[in-house]
């Protein structure tokens, strides 16, 4: 797999929930390697191919509302989100290139024709002028819309190796994945690494859209492309005969022509993610917790952070605690939104903004969490049970030893750590003994991060190295 780089930067202007910051990787789930005692599975990428590019039309451009899910701008009426319908968090991922935010727009587009979104153009999603600029997706972007069935929280994914950390973040807060493929490219680099990456965090659904249809000319050439993804999907631990497989054209829906593989293809695809993503379980019961995403300052209101729900439910008024990256805080919740409306209460699966009282913007950041109160506390130093991926998964080429120190990724958080061995007699020995850990072992480490973070025992991370992940693993037990 290619080699990212992990010292990418973007500046700092750039409007969006998910700026600049690695997220949520957790265990994996797929088709060939046991993974500890959390009874999941890794399994094998494929040799990387050449990659290309689409330009842009100019009249796709024109710039429309910010898609920053949470204003919360004083003074504005604004209107309570009615939960009519099942709300299900779906997104795009895929190779750079393939359509992944052309779809988007088309999905709004074709919905708002029946009253079930707001239409959303192409310079709307990727809306910071770099990402303009250079026709790719750098942050993930959020829209809505809704079906017959459903109301749906879009995230549109950046596909670009070097955005991989960003796409991470998108495919958290998913129930279920769109997985955009060109017909005239088939699988790359980066389908085969947004798959793995989805499957990490636990994105256990998906369709698939053959975008570019009109580009291609020889029906066989459509489907190769469809049998290669069953395969794909079939070798990452999906049901790769039984998930949805669309073919059609993004661009066409969007510019009105060819309704055959543009308008009916965008209903298609949107009738099986209602029919094959189910409508997930909520854990409403538990107490509250939400990972920060990300931290705005409203002028006139206060701080908002944003992220979506894992657990619980909370409302207006509500006594939270930030817990990680320093002593734990405490406050009270005074607004909660949901795409520009008002909620009653946020609960488990919303992508949602909460205004907080008595915090500044630098007494916040992404990595900590919202949590009732006695629910989570900060850690540092936690015994760990980690597979390390093979070279042919995407990870090492080499063996390492112990005092290792990777980056730590879990829910939104990224953090340096260092991995030994436990304090024990086998530790022991295995330290004497100077133990190499070879890629495709499955071993148990201590692991401690730089600063206290909010952790609790089952708790999913990866860790990473070079832009590459070199291993995913579950907290076993808190030591300190």
């Amino acid at each position: 797999m290619t080699a990212l780089r992990t010292g990418s930067r973007i500046p700092g202007n750039i409007a969006s929930p998910s700026a600049l910051s690695a997220a949520l990787l957790q265990g994996i789930c797929s088709s060939s390697r046991l993974l500890g005692n959390s009874n999941k599975y890794i399994s094998t990428l494929r040799p990387s191919h050449s990659t290309s590019r689409t330009s842009i039309p100019s009249s796709w451009t024109q710039p429309i509302l910010s898609s920053r899910r949470i204003p919360l701008v004083a003074g504005r009426n604004m209107s309570t989100f009615q939960r009519t319908k099942p709300h299900v968090n779906v997104g795009t991922i895929g190779h750079v290139d393939h359509g992944k935010t052309t779809l988007t727009a088309a999905i709004t587009k074709v919905l708002a024709q029946a009253g079930g979104a707001e239409y959303r153009d192409y310079a709307s999603i990727d809306k910071a002028p770099e990402e303009r600029a250079r026709g790719i997706t750098i942050n993930s972007a959020h829209v809505e819309y809704q079906t017959d069935k459903r109301h749906y929280a879009h995230v549109d994914c950046p596909g670009h190796a070097d955005y991989v950390k960003n796409m991470i973040t998108g495919a958290a807060t998913m129930d279920g994945a769109i997985i955009v493929v060109s017909a005239t490219d088939g699988q790359m680099p980066q389908t085969r690494e947004h798959l793995l990456l989805a499957r990490q965090v636990g994105v256990t659904s998906l369709v698939v859209f053959i975008n570019k249809v009109d580009a291609v000319d020889d029906p066989e050439m459509l489907e190769l492309v469809e049998m290669e993804m069953r395969d794909l999907l079939s070798e990452y631990g999906y049901a790769g005969d039984k998930v949805p497989i669309i073919k059609g054209s993004a661009l066409c829906a969007l510019e009105g022509r060819n309704p055959e593989i543009g308008e009916k293809a965008i209903l298609e695809l949107m009738k099986a993610v209602d029919d094959f993503i189910p409508t997930p379980v909520r854990d409403l019961e538990k107490p509250f917790l939400m990972p920060i995403e990300d931290v705005f300052s409203i002028a006139g209101r206060g701080t908002v952070v944003t992220g979506r729900v894992e657990r619980g439910v909370i409302t207006k008024g509500a006594e939270v605690e930030v817990v990680g990256f320093g002593p734990t805080q405490r406050t009270i919740i005074t607004g909660v939104e949901m795409f520009h409306k008002e909620l009653d209460r946020a609960e488990a699966g919303d992508n949602a903004g909460i205004l907080l009282r008595g915090l500044k913007r630098e007494q916040l950041r992404r990595g900590m969490v919202l949590a009732a109160p006695g629910s989570m506390t900060p850690h540092s130093k936690f015994l760990t049970q980690i597979y390390v991926l093979t070279k042919e998964e995407g990870g090492r080429h080499t063996p390492f030893t112990s005092a290792y120190k990777p980056q730590f990724f879990s829910r939104t958080l990224d953090i340096s750590s260092a991995l030994s061995w436990p304090d024990n007699e086998q530790g022991k020995k295995n330290d004497a003994e100077g133990k190499m850990i070879v890629p495709g072992d499955n071993v148990e480490m201590v692991c401690t991060t730089t600063m206290p973070i909010a952790v609790n025992e089952g708790l999913r991370f990866t860790v990473r190295e070079g832009g590459k992940t070199v291993g995913t693993g579950v907290v076993t037990k808190v030591l300190e």
